[in-house]
Parts: structure tokens; C-alpha cells; sequence
């Protein structure tokens, strides 16, 4: 949040200066990337078990409407962090 201008003109050179000037910022930035796709990984396994397990029947149901809520909230803040650079990665 330091070296990122949260700019359309200028979010993606701050990306990539971040990646050549900032100490280790290469790494941050793939950490970051890496995380954020295992992150989705873990929860299709969470819904598959769910799924699985039958974890959407009684007495669960709200249950597992909000964890699709959360899900559709996940994607979306996923999509936003996506768009961010507006696509010139």
C-alpha cells in the first residue's frame, strides 16, 4: 500500500515498480498471487466435501446460504484484485 497509486493511469507501472525497485517485491507480489489462487483451491474442496457429505440438507440450510453468499463475495473481491492493474499484467 506504500509504492501502489491506486490511479488507472499509473496502477500498473507502481505494480511493476514495486516488482524492480522494492526489496523483494518480485516475491511479494508472487506470494501474493500464488496465495490468493491456492485460497480458491482450498475452498472448491471445502464446497466439494459440503457437497459430498450432504452438508446443504437440514438443519444446514442457512447455513450453506451463507456460504454461497461468502463465496459469490469471494469471487467478486477476487475479481475486483484481478482488475486492479486494469489488465496489463
Amino acid at each position: 500500500a506504500m509504492h501502489y497509486a491506486a490511479d488507472s493511469s499509473l496502477a500498473f507501472d507502481s505494480v511493476e515498480k514495486i516488482m524492480r525497485d522494492v526489496n523483494s517485491g518480485w516475491l511479494l507480489r508472487y506470494l501474493h498471487s500464488n496465495g490468493a489462487s491456492f485460497f480458491f483451491v482450498a475452498v472448491y474442496i471445502h464446497i466439494f466435501r459440503g457437497l459430498y457429505y450432504g452438508s446443504y440438507k437440514a438443519p444446514r440450510e442457512l447455513l450453506w446460504i451463507l456460504g454461497c453468499i461468502i463465496y459469490l463475495l469471494m469471487m467478486a473481491t477476487g475479481f475486483m484484485g484481478y482488475v486492479l492493474p486494469w489488465g496489463q499484467m
